[in-house]
């Protein structure tokens, strides 16, 4: 078991990724943003790690605890309203996977099969001793969570405010009394995160104050969603009509530590839930394209439209920008340079004028950077012309998760 005990400790990166890409495909109702899928990660590489210490002796049974990576993945799974039965499936499934794996290793290291029968034995009463240990301590910290974090009104209007976007039959009049808002009335979504570590949302909740202060709006609903992360809505009136731009001003002068993605005004209780939708998929956008910290995007741009859409598939995504843009792909700063005129060129209907005032060029500079872009994608503009738009907008937005590594890079 010792051997075991060893390869698993070598080898903890690569199975931790496999178990977290398991967890993802198996068990839908684990929140699959990228900050709670860090923590994912954390989690399941830190037990692996603790497995391999009580497989050496290191430990004695009696000795187990939860990792703190997986603790706090469970308070934060209690923050976010996730059931325990999520969390546990997950220890299950790790489980039942990491037996599956040593049952290989035993089988190609030890040719005795009794040896092996033992060895078998000895690992699957360990992990069971493990799992039980540690799903016991996991779940009695998030059932701790739980009730602290329901204690506060703004759980009591998270739970309101999930219904409503779950679209639940709810009774108007009295969830307007628990979130102590209007749902007849015009809505602008704002999701709101700050950088892990930044501290709390207090940067945040003053940011929906000032927006709703500047616009002349009623009283916002601010909702935290866990430490890093608030849902708010502002309302607008009846008329449902707001400068997008004199909000991305507003915020953006707010806190560098604050990001904010803002979704398309619209009006009544279906309006809540759609202007919310657009914000959350801008912040997916965001997180993906790993935008620095006090960013701001808005639904209403349609070139962030489309990158929700395209981050919905990345794989699909990839090969489209690996075919439409050929080596404009690349990850390299004069391929971005490139790539930033060429979308402007395309987008101003393939006007030198207009796109040289849009990017701040001369034209003729314009004209250089098209040329080389189109030389470096080996196709005319107008072959196959939608792609290639497309496959600009996914390189401007989710640069991380799409570009190619230049050649020798």
């Amino acid at each position: 078991m010792q051997g075991i005990a060893v390869v698993l400790a070598e080898r903890h990166r690569e199975l931790t990724d496999q178990l977290v890409q398991a967890f993802g495909d198996r068990i839908p109702e684990l929140p699959s943003d990228p900050v709670l899928v860090d923590l994912l990660h954390g989690s399941a590489g830190s037990n692996l790690e603790n497995l391999a210490h009580l497989l050496r002796g290191h430990m004695r049974a009696t000795q187990i605890r939860a990792p703190a990576a997986a603790v706090e993945y469970a308070r934060r799974l209690a923050q976010r309203g996730t059931s325990p039965s999520a969390l546990l499936r997950a220890y299950r499934l790790g489980q039942q996977l990491i037996l599956a794996w040593a049952v290989e290793e035993v089988a190609a290291r030890v040719p005795d099969p009794v040896l092996a029968m033992r060895t078998n034995n000895l690992l699957t009463q360990t992990s069971f001793e493990y799992v039980d240990a540690v799903s016991e301590e996991v779940i009695g910290a998030y059932q701790s969570e739980r009730e602290r974090w329901l204690a506060n009104r703004s759980a009591v209007q998270r739970e309101t405010v999930e219904a409503l976007l779950r679209d639940e039959r709810l009774d108007l009049a009295a969830a307007e009394s628990s979130l102590g808002y209007r749902l007849r009335q015009h809505h602008l979504g704002l999701v709101l995160w700050t950088a892990p570590g930044a501290g709390d949302l207090t940067a945040a909740e003053r940011a929906v104050g000032v927006v709703a202060e500047r616009l002349g709006a009623g009283h916002a609903l601010f909702v935290p969603r866990d430490r890093e992360t608030a849902w708010a809505w502002v309302p607008i009136g009846r008329s449902g009509q707001v400068d997008a731009s004199v909000v991305d001003a507003i915020l953006a002068g707010v806190s560098d530590q604050v990001s904010v993605a803002i979704g398309s005004p619209a009006a009544g209780e279906p309006g809540f839930r759609g202007t919310h939708q657009g914000a959350a998929a801008a912040q997916e956008v965001a997180q993906l394209g790993q935008l620095p910290a006090g960013s701001v995007l808005t639904y209403e741009d349609p070139t962030v439209r489309a990158a929700a859409l395209l981050a919905r598939d990345l794989p699909v995504t990839r090969d489209l920008v690996r075919r439409a843009l050929g080596t404009l792909a690349e990850d390299t700063e004069g391929a971005a340079r490139l790539r930033e005129t060429l979308l402007a060129f395309v987008q101003e209907r393939e006007s030198y004028v207009a796109t040289a005032a849009r990017v701040h060029l001369h034209k003729n500079t314009v004209k250089y950077r098209v040329d080389r872009a189109v030389e470096a994608r080996g196709r005319p503009l107008t072959e196959e012309r939608l792609d290639l738009e497309l496959a600009l907008i996914a390189c401007k937005w989710l640069a991380p998760e799409v570009l190619v590594r230049a050649s020798g890079g």
